[in-house]
């Protein structure tokens, strides 16, 4: 489990990840998209711009070529002619002929009376000389009016062309198709909610617009010709809606065409691509972060186990040296022991001698004597095996190297301690592994090493319990482990840590001289393999012994 520093640690690797892979990211994706919407605009405007000055366009050569047509005919035909009602009929029929987008065709005086008329309407008898668009027409060569509705009620325009006879005006009046012109104005409408109409500087429809009004009525948008909307495109909202619009002047200034596309149309690639965008970031920023928290994870575990094993490491390396350190000790104290207790022993056995020899066998204190010389020699014989084995514990031997079958060295360990299990009446049960390889070890020295833990665990137990050994094989990083598990009460953990510690013990003084398990952990260390416990308190032991696979 990871502990608080690797969390923390875990915490700053990914916030580090986030920031170095977030920050170039967001700042790609945000500059492409500034980009990108910087163009997109500029083409969505040029190509607005570009459709108004062609509708501008379209619109003035329909207007110019009408009023050519005009003053062709009062050029070609004199007033007389044009005021005779055949006359009239055979101008209008000669435009026709050409375009349909004439109405109708009069001729009216210099006092505004309709002489002569071809239409639909009934306007002969009709005098214009109080309008307004036949007072201007009088003083214009040429002259197109704003729509009005006029004597026949509906919304209308008209192009009158003057003609002179003599030095008297005359007006040549005609009025356009509306259905036509507003054909060549509604062209420019894209879209589903694009919209185009022309306004007069009161803000007067001129022609019907798609999204709504009438022509005739004030259009909602003659607040841009207030804002100084002319030949422009921009973007302006109007009655709670924003609209890009494009305008431009036609009819010297006196109408303004205006052309409204939609944003949500024209931008629509635009908000797609602004989509596309957060969802590629988004999804790019869970991806980074649980890349980042597995890489991190992975690293934390094989950071904590690095530290374990480093730790082990280092726990062995503290043995091995205190190991290393107490075995001179012990040999030193072993040779400084040893040769007063050769001398004791000799001289309590020759005291022991004179005892059987000489007449102090009589004496009343002979017994005494006696069993105090046992003592002694039992106790010099105690201390000598003491000594032995520290000069065991000391001594460099060098391990054989031999063909070494590891459950047989077992099966040979247990018969050495199988009566006193049976006495006690623990069982000593056995796992081996049936196919186990034989390796290149000391024999000898793996069942001194067997012995001892054996010999433990039956001590651990008492009485009634248990004592299982199991045998495995890693094929894969070549060792043989040797697994001895007990069912005694345990071993607390602070007695563990100083179980291979020479000299100490947990029997009581006089039952144990605390080398076994030293012992036996130099003697692995010797033959290039470990010995580890695991215990709980309560439940019992497991002693481990690795031993490495050695090829003969």
């Amino acid at each position: 489990m990871a502990s608080k520093k690797h969390r923390i640690l875990q915490r700053k690797i990914i916030c580090m990840a986030l920031f170095f892979a977030i920050v170039p990211l967001s700042s790609l994706g945000l500059t492409i998209y500034y980009q990108f919407r910087v163009a997109y605009t500029t083409r969505i405007m040029q190509d607005l711009k570009n459709m108004a000055e062609n509708r501008q366009h379209t619109i003035a050569i329909f207007l110019k070529e009408r009023t050519a047509q005009l003053s062709l005919l009062v050029d070609g035909y004199t007033f007389n002619r044009l005021k005779d009602q055949e006359g009239l009929e055979e101008a209008f029929s000669s435009l026709q002929r050409h375009s349909r987008s004439f109405v109708d065709l009069g001729v009216i005086d210099a006092d505004g009376r309709h002489l002569a008329y071809v239409g639909p309407y009934n306007l002969k008898k009709q005098n214009y000389r109080d309008t307004d668009w036949f007072n201007l027409a009088l003083v214009n060569d040429k002259y197109i009016s704003d729509v009005f509705m006029g004597f026949r009620k509906v919304p209308h325009f008209i192009i009158a062309v003057r003609g002179w006879s003599g030095d008297k005006p005359w007006i040549l009046r005609a009025t356009i198709n509306s259905e036509v012109f507003d054909n060549i104005v509604g062209s420019a409408q894209v879209g589903e909610n694009g919209d185009a109409f022309i306004i007069n500087k009161e803000g007067i429809l001129q022609t019907k617009p798609r999204s709504g009004g009438n022509v005739l009525e004030q259009s909602e948008y003659s607040g841009l010709i207030k804002a100084g909307f002319g030949n422009r495109v921009a973007m302006k909202g109007i009655g709670g809606e924003k609209a890009l619009f494009a305008t431009r002047w036609i009819k010297d200034k006196t109408w303004l065409l205006v052309i409204k596309q939609s944003p949500q149309h024209e931008l629509r690639p635009l908000t797609i691509a602004r989509f596309i965008s957060i969802v590629v970031f988004v999804g790019g920023f869970f991806v980074i972060l649980l890349s980042g928290f597995f890489i991190t994870r992975l690293m934390m575990a094989r950071l904590i186990q690095s530290e374990r094993e480093k730790a082990a490491l280092d726990d062995r390396l503290i043995q091995s040296s205190k190991m290393a350190a107490l075995g001179k000790l012990a040999a030193g104290i072993a040779h400084e022991v040893n040769n007063p207790l050769a001398v004791i022993k000799e001289k309590a056995g020759w005291i022991q001698d004179l005892l059987e020899e000489e007449d102090v066998a009589n004496s009343v204190n002979f017994k005494e004597f006696s069993d105090s010389l046992d003592k002694i020699d039992r106790h010099v014989e105690r201390a000598r095996k003491v000594t032995h084995r520290l000069l065991g514990f000391a001594r460099r031997m060098e391990p054989m190297n031999e063909r070494v079958n590891v459950n047989r060295v077992l099966d040979e360990t247990i018969s050495f301690l199988e009566n006193e299990a049976k006495f006690n009446n623990i069982a000593i049960l056995t796992d081996y592994f049936e196919e186990l390889p034989e390796t290149m070890s000391d024999s000898a020295q793996l069942q001194q090493v067997f012995l001892n833990i054996l010999d433990n665990a039956i001590d651990a137990i008492g009485k009634n319990g248990e004592v299982k050994i199991q045998t495995t094989y890693n094929s894969e990083e070549k060792y043989i482990a040797v697994l001895f598990f007990d069912n005694g009460p345990g071993i607390p953990e602070e007695v563990q840590k100083k179980i291979f510690d020479p000299f100490y013990t947990t029997r009581e003084v006089g039952k144990g001289t605390g080398l076994g398990l030293s012992i036996s952990y130099s003697i692995m260390e010797k033959l290039g393999g470990r010995i580890s416990v695991d215990s709980q308190d309560g439940h019992g032991t497991v002693f481990t012994i690795i031993l490495p696979m050695k090829k003969g």
